[in-house]
């Protein structure tokens, strides 16, 4: 299949991410949260790639996961819990310690189960595990912005995807029997040049998109610990659990002398003053990217022919949240461009980009039955932004 974005020569990961990014924008292709830029884009499609990985046979043997907590993965975060596998979690951006394990309640219903896979069900259903628990990996599924059919990944540009596996690999959690997968959307595989790809940096061995498994043959070795002499001390000031491991290291004998000078953020890295200049087709401007409004984080669309299409929501139960109406409408694949939240009169507001999403939004939410109650949701003419 050839690649949908191309890969010019002289262009640095950073560059690529933009591409990629805003490919996606411009073609709609991701569900919330939006706009995909500086995440792991939660692309259309991903409930159908999720599936496949279930039905691989690596995935039925294996008996303890490490899936990433973003949001396309929680499909095989859910199937991992319903095959009563041992699912690990890295623990937000390793402040506190390197996994958390899944433990849903006894008895767990679907339902439970459903929410254990979400980023509040890792919140609410998890527990530490120590550097001192013995645990080895089986199956490590990452996100990835960009990825090539030779196994070369691209995050989105934090590094924690490469430094927890290289972490694991120091504890001795990951073996060359572990296999590393990663879940996309089609457009987001491409020919990535080798000379990006540097000695840190994750491989896989396996991509799933909605429609392909690919198994990529990748020569490239994956990091077999931490490479200290790339790091520097205000690192392991953000990371304490890297602090651990060095000790550790340094008591079995190994080098662990740090980078000297910090190098800072490079210039192709993420500021909170990005703007995105969009494709020419695209009706869309991304304006200050660090916002964390209901605007969908500063992202601001732009309406040149109509308005967007306003869907009123009431009765809605008092004890429900924002939140949690927001990973609803996740759920049901029918997230607005913005929500006015009204939760003390019981009702919100919901804007859609046209007629068909707010219609299709509508029939969905008119069908919802949330404790107790049934939220009457009604479309009606567009609304001024």
């Amino acid at each position: 299949m050839e690649p949908i974005i191309k890969v010019n020569q002289g262009e640095t990961k950073w560059d690529v991410r933009q591409k990629v990014w805003n490919y996606i924008e411009v073609k709609n292709l991701a569900n919330f949260p939006r706009p995909v830029h500086n995440r792991i884009p939660n692309f259309k499609g991903a409930v159908e790639a999720c599936n496949k990985v279930a039905q691989l046979e690596f995935f039925i043997k294996s008996a303890v996961v490490k899936v990433d907590p973003d949001k396309p993965m929680e499909g095989v975060r859910l199937a991992a819990l319903q095959a009563k596998k041992s699912l690990l979690v890295p623990t937000p951006r390793l402040r506190f310690g390197l996994f958390n394990r899944i433990t849903p309640p006894k008895d767990a219903t679907k339902e439970t189960l459903r929410v254990c896979s979400t980023s509040q069900g890792i919140k609410e259903f998890s527990i530490p595990v120590g550097l001192d628990d013995k645990v080895l990996v089986d199956l490590v599924v990452v996100g990835s912005v960009a990825v090539s059919e030779k196994g070369y990944r691209i995050g989105k540009g934090e590094g924690f995807a490469d430094m927890e596996y290289a972490m694991m690999a120091c504890m001795g959690s990951v073996t060359e029997s572990t296999w590393v997968i990663t879940v996309v959307h089609d457009c987001q595989v491409m020919d990535i040049p080798e000379e990006l790809i540097e000695r840190h940096d994750l491989t896989v061995d396996f991509i799933i998109t909605a429609t392909r498994v690919i198994k990529t043959e990748c020569k490239h070795p994956k990091p077999q610990g931490i490479i200290w002499s790339m790091l520097h001390k205000e690192v392991l000031k953000k990371i304490p659990i890297l602090k651990k491991l060095r000790t550790l290291e340094q008591e079995a004998g190994k080098d662990v002398a740090l980078k000297l000078i910090h190098a800072g953020e490079d210039k192709y890295r993420k500021s909170k003053n990005l703007q995105w200049q969009p494709h020419a087709e695209a009706d869309l401007e991304c304006k200050c990217l660090a916002s964390n409004s209901d605007r969908c984080s500063g992202f601001e669309p732009k309406f040149p022919k109509s308005p967007p299409t306003t869907v009123y929501l009431s009765d809605i139960p008092p004890v429900l949240r924002v939140s949690e109406l927001k990973g609803m409408l996740r759920e049901q694949e029918v997230a607005p461009l913005q929500i006015r939240w009204q939760g003390a009169k019981c009702k919100a507001i919901l804007l859609y980009a046209d007629l068909t999403g707010a219609e299709r939004a509508t029939a969905i939410l008119q069908k919802l039955f949330i404790n107790g109650h049934t939220i009457q949701a009604k479309c009606v003419s567009s609304q001024k932004m």
